[in-house]
Parts: C-alpha cells; structure tokens; sequence
C-alpha cells in the first residue's frame, strides 16, 4: 500500500513541478513515517521528502493519494519547501491550514497542491515539523467538503538530514 501510494505521490509530483525530462526518482532510505528520494532533472537533482497521512476524515468520501511534501532544488535556489498534495480539486481561492502541536501555518490553494502562503515562514513550519509529534492538514475540496488529514512527524527530521547535502 505504502510503496503504491508512494509511487503515485512521485507521479504527480513529477506531473505538478512540470517536469518532463525527469529520471525516475529513488528512494534513497524510508525513516519510520518519512521517505527520502531523489531524482535528476536535467542536470539538476531534486531532493524531497514525503509521507502520507496516517488518518482521512470524512472517512466517507473518497480523498484519493494524499501526501506532504518538502523538497529541496539547489538548481533552483529552494530549500525545504513544504507542500500539501491532495487526490481532488481544492477550492478556488481557499486556504489550507496545517497544525503542528499548537502551532498554525497557512497555505495557497491552485489545483490539487497548496504552498506556504507566507514563503518566509517555510523554515518555521520545517522547524516545527522536526520538534512536533503530529501535524494535521485541513482543507477544502472544490465541491465543499471540509477535509482533514493526519500525519505521524516520526522520521522526519532524520528523512531531512538525509537530503540536507542535496547536490
């Protein structure tokens, strides 16, 4: 299940980052709740890491892949950004809120992804995602539907040291 869904995130997010001549990636190790992959893009590597939550609310509705993101593109100048991946259309113009421990980040919506609004405070949410036990992603899909997302913070900082020397 895990490898699948896993398979399925670095196809669409090879399809959302717009990348038609990249290698397929590599995992490079898993980390308890977090994977480590990389992959070529031209003459660039991409590094991220990525997991997948550990609950789905409404259980009743069909979510899809959904998966969180933090990818490193020294080609292109990105360090650590965070980005939440959903398997439906977010609605226009909303926001996607994520919660590590008591701490609250907020996120653009365009299509099926959401970035940190403030790109500024990618590093805080980075940081709070290494010392938090658990993070939850709310949403809200194009037909109204009020979703939320559990993750497991297990691994994570580990899964980002081993990408810190991406190159």
């Amino acid at each position: 299940m895990f490898v699948r869904s896993v398979a399925t995130a670095v196809a669409i997010l090879l399809t959302s980052v717009g990348i038609a001549s990249a290698q397929s990636p590599t995992r490079i190790q898993q980390f308890n709740a977090w994977g480590a992959y990389s992959y070529k893009s031209g003459k660039s590597t991409v590094c991220y890491v990525l997991s997948i939550p550990t609950t789905k609310e409404p259980a009743s509705v069909d979510h899809g892949d959904i998966f969180f993101i933090v990818s490193q593109r020294p080609g292109q100048n990105i360090s650590y950004e965070p980005q939440a991946m959903v398997g439906y259309s977010l609605r226009e113009s909303s926001k996607v809120n994520v919660t590590i421990d008591s701490k609250n980040f907020v996120m653009f919506t365009k299509d099926k992804a959401a970035w940190v609004e403030n790109a500024a405070e990618e590093p805080a949410l980075v940081a709070a995602m290494k010392v938090g036990k658990s993070m939850t992603v709310k949403a809200t899909s194009a037909r109204g539907t009020a979703t939320s997302y559990s993750y497991s913070l297990s691994g994570i900082s580990a899964a980002l040291k081993q990408i810190e020397s991406c190159k």
